[in-house]
This record gives structure tokens, sequence and C-alpha cells, in this order.
């Protein structure tokens, strides 16, 4: 009898710790299969995308500055502006304006999504930056917009971002001042697009679960940092 005893608690210790594995398979099952409906809820394309065409064509930029330089004052002047209406009665800070200033031109930041809605359009002997009005997938022609405005604003994000908190200046003036005075990227005369130029990417709308989806891996990658 006495020998008895040890054999019971240990088969009784032993089903504690199968329970406790069936348990953590159960966990990990049911996270495995919340993980493949939320994986099968993305749409083909996002899987789908070419690299090679997704690469910048610095070719281009020398075609483009002047104009991505313009935007890109439009586009920090304007957010500027709504973060006021979001924190109204309070002052926008500095810290607030430089963030944007130093996330205008980076595609993982939401800052430079404007950059998303932009379709590059040979006409003649030039090339225009054509607003969509919606977002497109990114592909050769937003990075090529992405590395532009990198060239324009350089490491003057923190001048930028002073001279708007300082000076609250206009959209005219805030050009004047990125595009002429500090990038120099206005300066000179936008050369003609060569002949021989390729034709870029299409501009195709991103379906708007894929961008919802996008926008909620953005986030939570920004509270995970």
């Amino acid at each position: 009898d006495l020998c008895a005893t040890p054999r019971l608690k240990t088969r009784r210790r032993g089903g504690g710790k199968r329970r406790r594995a069936m348990a953590a398979l159960s966990k990990g099952l049911f996270v495995l299969s919340f993980l493949f409906v939320l994986l099968s809820s993305v749409p083909v394309s996002l899987s789908s995308q070419k690299k090679p065409s997704s690469a910048a064509r610095r070719e281009d930029i020398p075609y483009i500055k002047c104009q991505v330089c313009e935007k890109v004052a439009h586009q920090i002047y304007q957010q500027v502006i709504d973060k006021e209406a979001q924190v109204s009665p309070k002052k926008v800070s500095e810290f607030q304006i430089i963030e944007i200033a130093e996330n205008i031109c980076n595609l993982k930041k939401e800052q430079a999504d404007w950059m998303l809605q932009i379709d590059i359009v040979e006409k003649g002997d030039r090339l225009q930056l054509v607003e969509q009005g919606i977002e497109g997938m990114c592909n050769s022609e937003c990075k090529t917009i992405e590395r532009a405005c990198q060239e324009v604003m350089g490491y003057a994000d923190t001048d930028v971002a002073e001279f708007v908190f300082k000076t609250r200046p206009s959209a005219d003036s805030l050009v004047k001042f990125l595009c002429h005075d500090l990038s120099e990227a206005c300066s000179a005369e936008t050369p003609p697009v060569p002949k021989d130029r390729l034709p870029g990417d299409p501009f195709l709308a991103k379906p708007s679960k894929e961008a919802e989806m996008e926008k909620i891996l953005r986030s939570m990658e920004e509270h995970q940092a």
C-alpha cells in the first residue's frame, strides 16, 4: 500500500501536465486559425505585386523634382492646418510640425500617403504629376516620387519645421522658402524629357480592403515601436 501511493501521485501529476499541454495546444490552434482567417481576407493583389517594378526610376527625378517640391510644401502646409484643427484650442507644437516634416517623404508613414494618389503622366516633352483623387498601388512611379521628395528635403526637415512654426507662412511662401531658397529644386528650368524615355507604370487604383488592411498593419507597427 505504501508503494502504491507515489505511483498514484505520479499519475495525477502526469495528468495535470497533459491537461496543460492540451490547453496550450488549443490556444495555439485558435491563434493559427485566427491568422489564417486574417490572411485569407487580404486581396491576392497584395501578394502578387512584382518587386522589380517598385524600384525608383532615378533618371526621371530631374523632370519632376520641382513639381514634387511644390507638392511637398503644400502638403506640409495643409497637414499643419489639419493638425491645428485636431488639437484646437491648443496650439500646434514645434515637435508636431517636425514630425510632419520628417515623415512627409516616408511611404511607411501616414504623412506620405499623398504620394499614393499621384500619377506621373508624359505630356509632350514634359512629365506632369497628376492627382487622381484616390490611392493607387505603389509602383515605380510612387517610389520615384518618394526618392525625389527625399532629395528635396534632404536634412532640411528641421529648418522647414522651424520656419513654419515661427512664421506660419502661406502655402506660396512655404513653396518659395523650400523650393527656391532652401533646396533650389525650382531655381533652374526643368529639362525636356528624352524622346526615348520608357513609359512608366500605369496608375492602378488600390482596392479599399487592401488600403484598410495596410493602415491597420501600419498602426500596429507604430504601437509596437
